[in-house]
């Protein structure tokens, strides 16, 4: 597999805030998506989740399925329950030839809190990174025997947010859970992505590409605003509209191959899903090559 460019479906409407993009049909998505050049997308509620009726959704447009996000209790429950939770997900994924999952752990999670401001959101400390890493690592291995692979979303507003964070999570995890690097979180979360990639770039199986527009974020740090209260106000953009350096991040990711998936979530009154996916798509295009991987 060589580099494949495709998209999620929150660049045209949003899980966390139906209000966003709530009334969009799926098919107006996966038609746009399809339109601007895309090769997959990830999914979201709004698709079947079943295998016949996913692959009749998407093979009018040309789409594959990418991935999809597992909600991780693993703080609350154990990796036998964990990977029973997510028996449904699983197969309709490896009945649509995708080789990753996308999870993030969301038991105590503040992200889809709009009044809970990000200074309150959860952390791990000591013993119980290695508790909560030694768990996921079982799910893990358990998923890589059915030819499936945990790519971690690191995520503002959860327990795998800020830079100490990553490390912590990547030092108490084995091979098979690698690292979902979004770039839009990174920065935000304090992280430089150019040097995350460079020192997981082993483990690293997925990228999600957003960018961060520095006013928002800044303002939002200085009023301690919630995960959705900053994204209403637009911190999230596609690449080259905010403040990303995408090049140097993709120059530290020699011989990746896999999705590189734009996401941008905004409200879609504000900024037009085709036009922004568009100017996303071209963007990521020419970053991917003066990177050397297109």
């Amino acid at each position: 597999m060589t580099i494949r460019i495709g998209a999620n479906p929150i660049c045209w409407s949003n899980d966390d805030m139906p209000e966003l993009g709530g009334d969009t049909p799926l098919e107006t998505c996966l038609s746009e998506a399809s339109q601007i050049g895309f090769e997959g997308m990830e999914l979201g509620k709004k698709f079947p989740r079943t295998p016949d009726a996913l692959k009749a959704a998407l093979a009018p447009f040309g789409l594959a399925c990418i991935s999809g996000w597992h909600s991780a209790k693993l703080l609350a429950r154990d990796a036998d329950a964990e990977y029973a939770a997510m028996g449904k997900h699983l197969a309709l994924l490896k009945a649509m030839g995708s080789t990753v999952m996308v999870v993030c752990e969301t038991s105590n999670t503040i992200q889809g809190e709009i009044d809970t401001p990000l200074s309150r959101r959860p952390r791990l400390k000591g013993e119980d990174w290695k508790a909560f890493g030694d768990r996921m690592t079982a799910v893990g291995d358990r998923l890589l025997t059915d030819g499936v692979r945990i790519v971690y979303h690191h995520h503002m507003g959860s327990v795998v947010q800020s830079d100490d964070d990553i490390h912590a999570f990547m030092a108490h995890t084995g091979p098979s859970v690698h690292l979902l690097l979004d770039t839009g979180h990174a920065v935000w979360g304090g992280s430089d992505p150019a040097a995350l990639a460079r020192r997981y770039r082993d483990r690293i199986s997925h990228v999600h590409t957003k960018d961060i527009r520095a006013e928002v974020r800044a303002k939002s740090e200085a009023e301690d605003w919630s995960f959705l209260k900053s994204v209403l106000n637009g911190v999230y953009t596609v690449p080259g509209d905010g403040m990303i350096d995408f090049v140097s991040i993709f120059r530290e990711l020699p011989g990746y191959a896999g999705w590189v998936v734009l996401e941008a979530e905004q409200d879609p009154a504000v900024a037009n899903p085709f036009q922004y996916a568009s100017l996303g798509m071209a963007n990521l295009k020419t970053y991917l090559h003066e990177g050397g991987l297109l």
